[in-house]
């Protein structure tokens, strides 16, 4: 039988096959090129592509052979004349909220069918979700909930308060706008969130995605929500080449073409389930995706290629040292952090700066106070945003007379529940106090405890999660 080498438009990417999937190949706009004989041997062109089609399958002695074309006229025009790159068609945002009136997931904040969103929750899972799953968000998001149930409870309470109910959860700069934000809200709003997408994005920590977030599913405004899975659904129904994250723009133009006229609330969350539960990043569901015949990377059978990213730059690690100073009564040094910056405002055992070139040999001279300082073996390794962090932990046993040095505190064993510590300063206290996060003994018991990763970044970005709404 005659073959065509197909060349679906990349590099290194060519598939032997029969004349009547060359053809279907080509209606799917998935062919550049066609090489048509027994070896393959001569390239030709698409105009072309009609007439070789029609004389390999009439030199085909299989018995269906009839089936096919019986002149080149008889073969869709479309088959020779659609470019490769031609604007992939759009899919039916009817078909995707069909889907999602069946299969909508259940989650804390996420109003029933038929009721109306609260934007106090909508707003707050949004600022918990952003570069964190659902999984890691639920107990926070019920404990948050149960401590400030509206914006004023929030906006009332003290910022050590709301700091130490988000401990664990990273990225805590979202937490200080998280405050900041209930308070504008309360001040300038009288309480109620604004219903309108500019004047949600200018309240502090609500960034693009964020206030349009808020928008579709609190308000039912017409707006353009895009997070990470909905990049990633985007990419690959479009089979989008360009890489993120210059190709965001792009990315929210689709969305914005295809976004219904009614039911915003309802699409943007679909969206988001769609790319959490179908469309993920590894092994996607298509068989199970309502928009299976519309995604391109699907027809193209490159699903997990996209979407494309930029190569990240290769993160140097820091150094520094820690140490965890423990009264005869169980007591523990710790301090606060500055309001701004990584970790702002949050608890820690006193240390050294972090820095690529810190002289690990001299990490005693940061010591916070003159005792019998020993030197534990290993470290405490942590991975942040943007760089990963190597600390050396110091250890003494002080007096029940030790005074505290200034801007620091002793702090007992049963009140470290109370503090504000982050994941890695948990992991610094668990290196060195043993039974710290044994259960029943303190803080290192929660959803925050040792081994969780923390994160530090500006709010109001978009990033990989698990879906909101």
């Amino acid at each position: 039988m005659p073959l065509f080498l197909v060349d679906v438009g990349e590099a290194g990417r060519a598939i032997i096959c029969s004349p009547l999937s060359a053809m279907v190949m080509v209606c799917a706009g998935a062919v550049k090129e066609c090489r048509f004989g027994p070896a393959a041997p001569a390239t030709i062109s698409l105009p072309g592509l009609a007439s070789c089609i029609w004389q390999a399958v009439h030199h085909d002695d299989k018995p269906d052979a009839a089936t096919y074309p019986s002149s080149p006229a008889e073969i869709p025009n479309h088959i020779v004349t659609q470019p490769h790159n031609s604007a992939p068609e759009l899919p039916d945002p009817d078909d995707l909220l069909v889907w999602y009136d069946r299969h909508r997931r259940v989650l804390p904040w996420r109003a029933v069918p038929g009721m109306q969103a609260d934007p106090y929750r909508v707003w707050l899972s949004e600022i918990m979700l952003q570069q964190t799953t659902v999984q890691a968000v639920k107990p926070y998001y019920e404990r948050f909930l149960a401590l400030f149930p509206d914006v004023v409870a929030l906006a009332q309470a003290p910022r050590e308060a709301v700091m130490q109910a988000w401990a664990g959860l990273g990225y805590y700069s979202r937490a200080r706008n998280l405050h900041a934000c209930a308070q504008e809200v309360v001040a300038r709003h009288d309480g109620v969130f604004p219903a309108d997408e500019a004047a949600l994005r200018a309240l502090p920590g609500i960034g693009a995605y964020t206030a349009a977030a808020i928008a579709a599913i609190a308000f039912d405004i017409r707006a353009a929500a895009v997070d990470g899975n909905v990049e990633r659904v985007v990419s690959r129904l479009t089979a989008l080449e360009q890489p993120l994250p210059a190709a965001k723009p792009q990315i929210r133009a689709t969305v914005e073409a295809i976004l219904p006229a009614t039911r915003s609330g309802d699409f943007a969350q679909a969206m988001m389930d769609l790319g959490a539960t179908i469309c993920t990043p590894r092994r996607p569901a298509c068989a199970l995706c309502p928009w299976m015949s519309a995604c391109v990377a699907r027809q193209q059978g490159r699903q997990e290629e996209f979407p494309r990213k930029e190569k990240k730059k290769p993160r140097e690690t820091r150094y520094g040292v820690a140490f965890v100073a423990e009264r005869s009564d169980g007591a523990v040094l710790l301090r606060t952090r500055p309001s701004h910056g990584l970790l702002g405002g949050m608890a820690e055992p006193p240390g050294s700066d972090w820095r690529i070139d810190y002289p690990l040999s001299q990490g005693i001279l940061d010591a916070p106070l003159e005792a019998r300082w020993k030197k534990l073996p290993g470290t405490v390794r942590h991975v942040f945003t943007h760089f990963p962090l190597e600390l050396t932990i110091f250890y003494a046993r002080l007096d029940l007379q030790t005074v505290a040095p200034e801007d620091m505190r002793f702090t007992a064993r049963a009140d470290l529940a109370q503090e504000a510590l982050p994941s890695v300063m948990r992991k610094v206290l668990a290196h060195a106090v043993p039974d710290f996060a044994a259960p029943g003994k303190s803080a290192g018991n929660g959803p925050g405890a040792p081994g969780k990763r923390d994160l530090d970044s500006k709010p109001g970005r978009t990033g990989t999660k698990s879906g909101a709404g």
